[in-house]
């Protein structure tokens, strides 16, 4: 064999013009990829999977938290829901000036730990009335009014975040007049008697 002319002494020669490829190669082609095309989908496929447990995951971590969050804002109301009265005490005790000495300062200390617990005080002489945070225990009609109002307050309201331990207990005034400036007492009919 001479030299360049392919086999043992040296590469086939440079020249392929006109030579077709080899039949062998078509087939391996499409296999290879119809292969790669169903590995592509495939790894469309879990990575669609991954990213839907990944989400499910998080969901599920946002809901223990919250669940979290609503166990103990209850845990915290109940608590404290059974120790208002103790508070009630405390203040009338206070405004009677039967607090002090070491009831005041232990007074003081459970008060400080209730409002670190997130408790709140509401309800305040002049305050307009709102039945969902007020109770009305007395109702009476006032010229000096203009919207129903707040004029006693018999017992604070007590709350946690947005939850109503207890609405505050109140003597609510009405105003003497409606939004149209008429009378907001009733006359009697002329000729009726009244008991």
């Amino acid at each position: 064999m001479p030299a360049g002319r392919g086999g043992p002494l040296g590469p086939p020669p440079a020249d392929t013009a006109g030579v077709t490829a080899n039949p062998t190669t078509a087939p391996v082609s499409a296999a290879s990829s119809a292969e790669t095309e169903s590995l592509r989908t495939q790894l469309d496929e879990r990575t669609a999977d991954l990213q839907r447990l990944q989400a499910e995951y998080a969901n599920y971590r946002k809901r223990v938290d919250r669940d979290r969050a609503a166990v103990r804002e209850y845990a915290v109301s109940s608590v404290l829901t059974e120790l208002l009265p103790a508070l009630d005490a405390i203040g009338i005790a206070g405004d009677h000036g039967e607090l002090s000495g070491g009831f005041k300062s232990v007074a003081d200390q459970l008060q400080a730990a209730m409002v670190k617990l997130g408790l709140t005080t509401y309800g305040q002489r002049g305050d307009a009335f709102d039945p969902k945070i007020h109770e009305a225990l007395t109702s009476t009609v006032s010229p000096d009014v203009t919207e129903d109002t707040c004029v006693e307050i018999f017992q604070p309201g007590y709350k946690v975040g947005e939850r109503i331990l207890r609405p505050a207990r109140v003597a609510v005034a009405e105003p003497a007049t409606g939004p149209d400036g008429a009378s907001n007492t009733a006359a009697w009919p002329a000729g009726e008697e009244t008991d």
